[in-house]
């Protein structure tokens, strides 16, 4: 990559054209070499079984991207044993040894960026830029898990002697990896959100089984080979495709899990926790569920910014993040102003094919993905809901074969409409006007959800935001993404409510811990 261009989610605007010349020529590779059939990775072997699936693009609904194995409950218990086999030799390694291995992979990681971004573009639809930084932020996440084990020496920590008379005490605390860990990855982040929960398992000793979603095998399978090409002992990583509803829920279900990480809906998230409540003692889950997320523009915002940051955050990734902009609260002096903006930004967005260079937003996921977003549209013209933009999908030409929506805000909407508090998914955010920052405030953490907020005004103004609003990731005067383009080590990523589990972030001071329980040892001399 480019001599001193670091790339992350808030410096991707403007890359060296180094990036787009290697990115092509990664697609072009990928174009002659499409359909090609992968197999599961358990115990560091590939493994292929009768029943199988397609992966079709939704930039292209001919373009067949990889067949891939139908995992079942078989090949669920398969990869768990493996992972059990693997637990003893891998936990006790010395910690400093799986810090090389997992920086190896690491290396990898960016030594293939441009192979496994175009395939994300692809397969997820997201744009060449945000593919790229999908990459480049998992190979950081691995890095700081890295980070964070040396800075913290193993999690090894001497405690208090006790005031014996006639003996020594020795008293050490130590944290220790938990055993089977299994990752539920989501589609739209595929390898951060396989990579950082993987990376942070495997750091801290435990061995690991990855589901990925349904849509995105092709995107993951590339990352698990950076982890096994990085020379981890067999059955350390597992792979393995298949529904949900059978291969998912044979590992929820399964007593050899003994930890698990998800990422997903709240209905999902919230159903896993339940089910995972059912075995025999309480084991860690760590979720991240989603958001309902808020941007707050003061009237003494400086509106460039504001427009700027909340178009980018409504609608990258065709707003299907869990950090996207869903909501915006404007005060009313500057309301007519700031909606003139977003409309006019909002109009230059290029929809079409991903990968190409000027197209910022490319198709939703999949079929249901469009329907939910013609419903949601439905939904809002009823309800009295005044179009700025968008409000349709494309199926003309070169879109005919996709899933296109245009991007959309939607004002007018009364504040007791449900789909305030509803996280859509889709390319559709809703705008208001308010009186003042305290009724802003009010309905900004009236939601089940609180990941991530945007503020826009004054110095003081953000001090008081940060003070007041209900969320884990929150940023002010950001032109770069209202509520979206947290990266490791600069902004730790999760949320408060129904969107998190844990209440420690991704990417933080406080995130390997969580893999981890602790041992005191006491020796008495």
């Amino acid at each position: 990559m480019a001599e001193k261009f670091k790339l992350t989610y808030a410096t991707m605007f403007n890359p060296p054209e180094e990036l787009h010349t290697r990115f092509e020529e990664a697609l072009a590779e990928w174009k002659d070499n499409l359909g090609q059939e992968y197999g599961l990775i358990i115990n560091g072997e590939d493994r292929f079984i009768d029943e199988k699936f397609e992966k079709r693009s939704p930039v292209n609904t001919d373009m067949v991207l990889g067949v891939f194995q139908k995992g079942g409950a078989k090949e669920a218990h398969e990869a768990l044993a493996a992972a059990r086999k693997a637990f003893p030799v891998w936990s006790r390694m010395p910690w400093q040894e799986r810090v090389a291995l997992l920086r190896k992979a690491a290396d990898l990681i960016d030594e293939r960026i441009f192979k496994i971004g175009a395939a994300m573009a692809l397969e997820v639809g997201k744009n060449r830029m945000e593919s790229l930084g999908d990459v480049a932020e998992t190979a950081d996440l691995v890095r700081y898990s890295c980070y964070q084990m040396e800075k913290n020496n193993g999690y090894i920590v001497e405690m208090g002697k006790d005031p014996l008379v006639g003996y020594e005490a020795t008293n050490i605390s130590v944290l220790r990896p938990y055993g089977v860990w299994l990752v539920i990855s989501p589609f739209n982040f595929p390898t951060a959100l396989t990579g950082g929960p993987t990376g942070a398992a495997l750091v801290t000793g435990n061995t690991v089984v990855v589901k990925p979603a349904t849509d995105t095998p092709w995107t993951v399978r590339l990352l698990i080979e950076c982890f096994r090409d990085a020379g981890l002992p067999e059955g350390v990583i597992n792979y393995v495709t298949g529904p949900g509803r059978t291969l998912g829920q044979a590992l929820i279900d399964s007593p050899e899990v003994d930890g698990v990480t998800f990422t997903g809906s709240f209905d999902v998230g919230m159903g896993i926790y339940k089910d995972f409540a059912q075995g025999k003692y309480v084991r860690p889950v760590i979720l991240e569920l989603g958001g309902k997320n808020p941007a707050i523009v003061s009237r003494h915002a400086n509106l460039e910014r504001a427009a700027l940051g909340i178009v980018r955050s409504a609608f990258g990734l065709q707003g299907q993040k869990c950090s996207a902009c869903s909501r915006v609260y404007v005060e009313e002096p500057v309301y007519d102003e700031l909606v003139s903006r977003l409309v006019s930004l909002t109009n230059k967005l290029k929809v079409g094919d991903p990968t190409l260079r000027d197209v910022y937003m490319g198709p939703v996921i999949n079929k249901g993905a469009l329907e939910d977003y013609k419903g949601f549209v439905q939904e809002l013209k009823e309800a009295g809901g005044t179009f700025l933009t968008g409000g349709k999908v494309l199926t003309e030409g070169e879109y005919a074969k996709g899933f296109y929506a245009t991007p959309t805000f939607v004002a007018d909407v009364p504040w007791e409409h449900r789909l305030w508090r509803y996280e859509m998914f889709v390319p559709i955010t809703m705008v208001t006007k308010v009186a003042n920052l305290e009724e802003a405030m009010k309905e900004a953490n009236n939601v089940n959800y609180g990941l991530t907020a945007g503020f826009y005004g004054t110095e003081e103004e953000a001090q008081w935001f940060f003070e007041n609003i209900e969320a884990g990731v929150t940023y002010a005067n950001r032109p770069q993404g209202a509520t979206t383009g947290a990266w490791p080590g600069f902004q730790p990523f999760g949320g408060w409510k129904g969107s998190g589990a844990s209440g420690k972030n991704a990417g933080g001071h406080y995130y390997l811990p969580l893999y981890m329980h602790e041992q005191i040892r006491t020796l008495i001399r």
